[in-house]
């Protein structure tokens, strides 16, 4: 995905003006194509981490190993919904979290996306 986005970003008029200008190809791309490219890398990171959650139910229940999902998996066959619902809550919830933090970075890689509806 970071190669992807840098190649898409290496491609831009942008890249090509400032490479006009007669600047070397390092600062372009330490400067202005890494802080542009980083964005879908920040998304999709944010999306494995949370999904790292649902491997975690195969990985406990193959080698027996307690956690979350292995607590799901026996609340599940024991029909014990209150659990089941406090972990879907947990689930729910640093996915959501986790998404709100690589909002939050957004702003830190590229000022220019703002937060709070704020205008710059």
């Amino acid at each position: 995905i970071t190669r992807t986005s840098v190649v898409e970003e290496l491609g831009k008029d942008y890249v090509r003006a400032i490479r006009a200008k007669g600047v070397a190809m390092t600062p372009i791309v330490l400067r202005h194509v890494l802080r542009n490219a980083s964005i879908p890398v920040i998304t999709v990171a944010a999306l494995e981490i949370a999904n790292l959650l649902a491997g975690a139910v195969i990985v406990e229940t193959v080698f027996a190993w307690p956690g979350l999902g292995q607590l799901a998996i026996q609340s599940i066959a024991g029909r014990d919904f209150l659990i089941v619902q406090a972990l879907v809550l947990i689930a729910s919830f640093t996915y959501v979290a986790l998404n709100l933090l690589a909002d939050c970075f957004y702003s830190v890689v590229d000022p220019r996306i703002a937060l709070l509806g704020s205008v710059r």
